[in-house]
């Protein structure tokens, strides 16, 4: 089981989870292509949340109960009975948003120029997701079991 987990008390609402998470999710996977030459420009697959003095990052949280794979019409949506990442798969996706709006933590993206939900994948391939390995104050922290949230939460 691997699940992102959000310190949002050292979180400063920079961003760049965002950054490096579209430039992970582009063709070229170097920052300056990905935001000055490609088109489509690669959509992040998290949002940042910011109000007053707190900010956290809101990726997809893989939910034991994914309520997104529940309402989602066509079967795009769906979650690894092994390792518990739910994914979407784009060529199924309507873009209806049902699973958008079912979702608990609103941390589904729509890109609206391809009418597909966009969300967290955990950066398969990549040891550590590019949001975690990136957030220069830790804020972002790749948890593999549930005893490690304690000890992310001590921190």
């Amino acid at each position: 089981m691997r699940k992102i987990f959000i310190r949002k008390e050292v979180c400063i609402g920079c961003g760049l989870c965002r950054v490096y998470c579209a430039t992970q999710h582009s063709d070229s996977k170097d920052i300056l292509k990905a935001y000055r030459k490609e088109s489509p420009k690669a959509v992040p697959r998290l949002k940042v949340e910011r109000q007053n003095d707190t900010s956290f990052s809101v990726p997809c949280r893989h939910c034991d109960e994914p309520w997104c794979v529940y309402s989602c019409l066509t079967g795009a949506m769906s979650k690894d009975p092994v390792t518990g990442v739910v994914t979407s798969d784009p060529d199924k996706c309507i873009g209806c948003w049902t699973c958008v709006v079912s979702c608990p933590n609103s941390a589904l993206v729509k890109d609206k120029l391809t009418k597909v939900v966009k969300k967290c994948d955990l950066c398969p391939g990549l040891d550590i997701p590019a949001c975690v390995a990136n957030c220069p104050n830790e804020a972002i922290v790749l948890i593999t079991d549930d005893s490690a949230v304690e000890a992310v939460e001590k921190k």
